[in-house]
């Protein structure tokens, strides 16, 4: 390895760069505008749950239960439905996530000490939301029960003291959980397609057979177009963590050096990966695309980013294995969320090791044969 014509591979690789604007601009933009489409998009904190009321007793019993599911903040009231409105309509047409259903004779059947029926009707085309309405009507209707019993038997009703804390997320705020999150797949899907595209433009123009033919060996000349790339991701990375803390409150509570650690070596394995895309395509074309499935799919479905992978099938958990988003997300949310070193992640961090050692290491010979 020859320190010089790396560095000269590199300066090359960085001039390039820098007299392509746009590409420099998706580098380092491109990361930004990802996390602010995806931060504000993908929320699944369930609130002000639209809800229509028929109130068909029109007491002060039925107004009290309709107060308790308003005031909660977990419902917000906008509609009525009379005796005769078709209560199908009110969810087919949207004006209405649930209808609460209070039939005549509510306040009657509590004032004789009976058991008053309410009915909840809601739209269960997105399952995920309707199980998390069904919990909090489910809760407001007990509490509701409980307040009743204390008024009316004269008897103090003592609950169980149950005090929930909530470690690392109190707010239980979704964006917490996903923004760290976010910082794989973004990083992930840039530096790949980054590396890709850079050497397949080689192919493409004729320069990458005069790169060959000069003394540079595969080593040298991979490295060198690696480094530019490396740099620029990193300076993403510090724009992502810098827009995360502004826009989503998100606060790094562990090391930075640990972070900066297992974000380079993540970064590694990701460019490695884009060089191997780019040893297997002719086209930039081709190259984004087969960077796109690779690197963008498995970062999102198959990482434990969105959806929990023990929920998965049993052969699908066995593919997370060999995706790097995976324990880099593990770590990551370590470092940011709950303050935690390298040291409780060394199993993450090893895997992380090995898989950029293999993917250079392919990427290397793959490079050495076209050499031959």
């Amino acid at each position: 390895m020859n320190l010089r014509k790396i560095w000269a591979m590199a300066r090359k690789e960085s001039r390039q760069t820098s007299r392509d604007p746009l590409s420099l601009a998706m580098l380092l933009g491109l990361p930004t505008i990802m996390l602010l489409m995806y931060g504000y998009a993908i929320n699944f904190d369930v609130r002000h749950v639209r809800l229509a009321v028929r109130d068909l007793d029109k007491s002060e019993e039925s107004r009290s239960l309709v107060a308790a599911f308003v005031n909660s903040t977990y419902f917000d009231q906008v509609a009525e439905v009379g005796a005769g409105d078709d209560v199908d309509l009110v969810t087919e047409t949207r004006v209405a996530k649930a209808v609460l259903a209070i039939p005549e004779g509510f306040a009657r059947s509590l004032a004789e000490g009976g058991t008053a029926a309410v009915q909840l009707l809601l739209d269960g085309a997105d399952a995920n939301t309707a199980t998390t309405v069904l919990s909090y009507a489910s809760s407001l209707a007990a509490d509701v029960n409980l307040r009743r019993y204390a008024e009316h038997s004269g008897i103090e009703v003592i609950p169980v003291g149950y005090e929930p804390r909530v470690f690392y997320n109190p707010e239980l705020k979704t964006t917490q959980f996903l923004v760290p999150g976010l910082i794989g797949f973004i990083l992930m899907l840039t530096a790949v397609l980054s590396t890709a595209l850079s050497v397949v433009r080689e192919k493409e123009r004729g320069t990458m057979e005069q790169l060959r033919v000069t003394s540079l060996t595969p080593g040298e000349l991979l490295i060198g177009k690696t480094l530019p790339y490396l740099a620029i991701s990193l300076i993403a990375t510090v724009i992502i963590l810098m827009a995360a803390r502004v826009l989503f409150g998100v606060v790094v509570r562990g090391p930075y050096l640990d972070l900066f650690v297992a974000t380079l070596i993540y970064l590694v394995g990701a460019l490695a990966w884009g060089l191997m895309v780019s040893s297997i395509a002719e086209t930039q074309a081709l190259a984004f695309q087969i960077g796109l499935v690779t690197s963008m799919l498995p970062a999102i479905f198959l990482s434990g980013f969105i959806f929990p992978i023990r929920s998965m099938p049993a052969p699908i958990q066995a593919l997370t294995y060999a995706v790097p988003a995976r324990y880099f997300l593990v770590i990551v949310r370590g470092i940011i969320l709950k303050g935690a070193g390298l040291a409780p992640y060394w199993r993450d961090v090893a895997f992380l090791v090995l898989y950029a050692s293999v993917v250079l290491t392919m990427a290397y010979t793959r490079l050495r044969r076209r050499e031959s």
